[in-house]
């Protein structure tokens, strides 16, 4: 429990600092643009007059480093911001884009689990076979292999050649739709998961292998207790604690590569959320979008980090 404590201690004090830093890396960053936002949410043809209003309106017409302080007195009140001519709320955006974020992110990781933890146990229990050597090829071919180069693929593939699944189009409600659903993110989810799926298939492996090496495994089958059972109850749990500690940074890649896999399927999500919004010069959409996935992959690592205090006192062996 001590530990625990201090683990979650350590972890709030430093968010707020971590969520300042990345809110100023991305303003800085956005500040480059030599695009003016006036000229992007009003158009080119609007008058100097309405140029200058907005701007002075937007506060862009001030300091970079009052309109900074200002942007992060409107965060500490919970305001993320306007954007584009309309002065639509970054929060209302966002509100419709993270759930479709965390949905294929989820959806991939589940898929990425599923194919580590059939193909590293498998791996294990025949290595040096050519079952090893087939999974090992595999999950390096996995791991080697970009997302968005798999997702243009996928689409090209399975949605032009064949017609079986869309790679566009709304995303139909689950609750309404499950098959549709299901079929609308089958192959942004596959794209995503498989890299991720190969490199947890490593991790499980080795971590599988050590344990099947180790004393107590040897003592407990010449006990007369089955194999099997000893894989399940006790090696595969205490080969779990490597896998664990790297989720946390493996949900993050996902998170990351979420944003890139929305764009190349026309997913609504945060991915394309933030490429409009670089795309049209939206300084304040890019970074509500960023500092809100920022603070989500420190929430999940928060998580992550304690799901492994959690589990490892209570790894056992026979």
């Amino acid at each position: 429990m001590n530990n625990l404590l201090r683990l979650l201690g350590r972890r709030l004090i430093a968010l707020p600092f971590m969520a300042f830093g990345v809110t100023l890396l991305v303003y800085f960053l956005m500040s480059f643009s030599q695009y003016d936002p006036a000229v992007a949410a009003l158009g080119e043809n609007a008058t100097p007059q309405a140029l200058a209003a907005y701007r002075h309106e937007m506060g862009f017409d001030r300091p970079w480093w009052e309109q900074f302080f200002s942007y992060l007195g409107g965060l500490l009140r919970g305001d993320l911001g306007v954007y584009g001519v309309n002065k639509d709320p970054v929060s209302g955006r966002i509100a419709t884009a993270f759930p479709i974020t965390l949905q294929l992110t989820f959806i991939g990781l589940l898929i990425a689990i599923v194919f580590a933890v059939i193909f590293g146990v498998l791996a294990a229990l025949y290595r040096d076979t050519w079952v090893d050597q087939a999974i090992r090829v595999v999950s390096i071919i996995a791991i080697a292999t970009p997302s968005f180069w798999l997702g243009v693929l996928l689409i090209y593939v399975l949605q032009i050649k064949m017609a079986w699944l869309p790679g566009a189009g709304e995303l139909p409600a689950f609750t309404q739709d499950p098959a549709g659903y299901l079929a609308r993110m089958a192959m942004p989810s596959f794209a995503l998961g498989l890299p991720v799926a190969g490199s947890l298939t490593r991790i499980i492996r080795t971590s599988m292998v050590e344990e099947l090496d180790k004393d107590y495994v040897r003592t407990a089958i010449g006990a007369g207790v089955p194999k099997r059972v000893v894989v399940a109850r006790n090696v595969f749990r205490n080969a779990l604690i490597t896998p664990v500690t790297m989720l946390g940074m493996k949900i993050g890649y996902l998170m990351g590569g979420a944003i890139v896999i929305e764009v190349i399927f026309a997913l609504p999500g945060m991915g394309t959320a933030m490429f409009d919004g670089i795309n049209n010069n939206q300084p304040t959409l890019v970074q509500g979008v960023a500092l809100v996935v920022a603070l989500a992959f420190m929430v999940v690592n928060v998580i992550v980090d304690l799901l492994y205090v959690l589990i490892n006192p209570r790894i056992r062996t026979v």
